[in-house]
């Protein structure tokens, strides 16, 4: 059983500051940080618009499972936290449409804010290779 330790970056200035990877594959396990909704310049995409900001987390998020050798078709659990959990209809349509052939486990949590206001949602995914 290959248990090295594999760690996937996506450039955030954040990651050596925090101390974090956007993923971490384990073997055959990965496991995807909170991923937020951010632009390839930084700023919030989908500013107002949870359906935009949550296909822009799980865009990031996927980009992340596959430079960990990872598939959507892996995953076995998702989180989807929002700050207004009453608009978790809009995160489920984009959730939806990624993972319906897949139907990880999946759990929709209110945080009560995120480190940038302008976020409405992040997205965690764990998934299991193999």
């Amino acid at each position: 059983m290959d248990l090295s330790r594999q760690v996937v970056a996506s450039g955030s200035p954040l990651e050596p500051q925090i101390g974090f990877s956007r993923a971490v594959r384990k073997g055959a396990h990965v496991a995807v940080a909170g991923t937020a909704p951010i632009g390839d310049d930084g700023t919030t995409v989908g500013r107002g618009d949870v359906y935009a900001q949550t296909v822009r987390c799980l865009d990031i998020a996927q980009a992340a499972l596959e430079a960990a050798g990872a598939s959507v078709r892996d995953v076995v659990r998702t989180r989807i936290m929002l700050t207004d959990v009453t608009s978790w209809r809009d995160a489920a349509r984009a959730h939806g449409e990624r993972f319906a052939s897949v139907r990880p486990a999946c759990t929709f949590v209110e945080v009560s804010r995120f480190i940038d206001p302008d976020w409405l949602v992040e997205v965690e995914i764990d998934a299991i290779v193999g």
